[in-house]
């Protein structure tokens, strides 16, 4: 076993045994709080929290990424290029438009909760995939696609069997980006009553409490370092099998 995997298990033990029992770190937090303030954040379960984080990220990051591979499929199709500018617009609104102004646009239509939170990681995280996606189509080697043509394949066989396999690596690469991205992004889904670790961190904003936004921040970053290594490793093992 290499430094590099030794490390990520070392990072992945701290914080499952963090979040399972955190009280074990309350002399290593103990010193950042005033007046006999809680050491760790008590106020819900930590391991909760970050389970709810992950799988709101998740779920917003798996429908970005439908949305932003079919729609880079269509607009490198000839009858979809036409939509490219169109397209490129809607999916940088997401980018240029801050995430809070999409929760404050949200709440009101769908209510406080994950909801509101979903659609503003669905909308901040469409762009890489989507700039990947078009780079990878478009990046694919003039010479492959007229073998498949060669070879009588139909549009869809080709798009299928040859294009998206050699575009894989960069779309991953963007689905990693948007994913990362999103982890932080997360947190301010507290702010409209969305369960996750910014919880915490407003918590320790709130009450001045060091120790609990150093909590959530810590806790955030090491789970955005783990999933940013998960998905090296499922990328390498996906391009394998669809280029292998």
């Amino acid at each position: 076993m290499n430094a590099g995997n030794v490390a990520r298990l070392l990072v992945l033990g701290l914080l499952v045994t963090f979040l399972l029992v955190p009280r074990w770190f309350a002399p290593v937090f103990a010193p950042l709080n005033q007046f006999g303030a809680p050491a760790i954040y008590d106020q819900g379960n930590l391991l909760s929290l970050a389970l709810w984080h992950v799988a709101t990220v998740i779920a917003a990051a798996f429908a970005s990424a439908l949305v932003a591979v079919v729609l880079g499929v269509f607009v490198t199709r000839p009858a979809g290029a036409q939509f490219l500018p169109l397209s490129r617009a809607m999916v940088n609104f997401g980018q240029t438009f801050p995430p809070v102004a999409v929760l404050a646009i949200t709440v009101p239509l769908v209510g406080f909760g994950q909801v509101p939170t979903l659609i503003a990681l669905f909308a901040y995280g469409l762009l890489p995939v989507f700039e990947n996606t078009i780079a990878g189509l478009e990046g694919c080697p003039r010479a492959t696609l007229d073998a498949a043509d060669g070879m009588g394949m139909s549009a869809g066989q080709r798009l299928l069997a040859v294009e998206l396999p050699l575009s894989l690596p960069l779309i991953l690469e963007g689905v990693r980006l948007s994913l990362v991205i999103n982890v932080g992004t997360a947190t301010i889904g507290s702010t409209v009553a969305a369960k996750g670790l910014g919880e915490v961190i407003i918590a320790g904003l709130l009450s001045n409490n060091t120790a609990f936004v150093l909590q959530g921040g810590l806790v955030t970053a090491l789970m955005a370092i783990l999933l940013y290594d998960a998905m090296r490793l499922l990328e390498r093992r996906w391009v394998r099998g669809s280029q292998g």
